[in-house]
């Protein structure tokens, strides 16, 4: 971001609030760029005692992960993974528990990872080529993003 987007000046680094922050140097405007996270939403879908696994068309023949998408304005966490997973997936929530929450710093996210339970055909969208259904235990966590939480709900499963 080089301008400001209510008044159009350039933006300068100053510091606010003990980092580096990009602001409009016009004080009546008074914009400044925090860059907070984003929040993302994570599904771990398992349907009939399956995880599900989907590959976005942008990505490479053999990556696979969870089903993600960000919040929308005025929807629970819970409500945006249901729509997440009705949208990719065509499946019925039937239950979402939090998993846990995760840094995604490389994309200045904020994971908030669910299980959620589903029922119905899997249809998948036009972001996903294609779907993988893994039983439980030969799923493999990654060490970076919804691997963790891949993780987190594994290592609850066997306790």
């Amino acid at each position: 971001m080089r301008y400001c987007p209510r008044c159009a000046s350039p933006l300068v680094e100053c510091g606010i609030a003990g980092r580096a922050r990009l602001s409009c140097p016009d004080a009546a405007c008074g914009y400044v760029f925090w860059d907070n996270p984003l929040p993302v939403l994570a599904g771990l879908v398992e349907r009939d005692g399956l995880v599900v696994l989907a590959r976005n068309h942008a990505w490479p023949e053999k990556m696979f992960g969870l089903v993600t998408g960000f919040m929308e304005r005025d929807e629970t966490p819970e409500e945006g993974v249901a729509r997440e997973v009705q949208e990719e997936l065509g499946l019925v929530t039937r239950s979402a528990s939090l998993i846990g929450i995760y840094p995604f710093q490389r994309k200045n996210e904020l994971i908030l990872a669910y299980h959620v339970v589903a029922e119905g055909e899997i249809a998948l969208n036009e972001e996903l080529a294609e779907f993988r259904l893994i039983p439980p235990e030969k799923l493999r966590p990654w060490d970076f993003g919804t691997g963790l939480a891949i993780r987190d709900w594994l290592a609850r499963r066997s306790s």
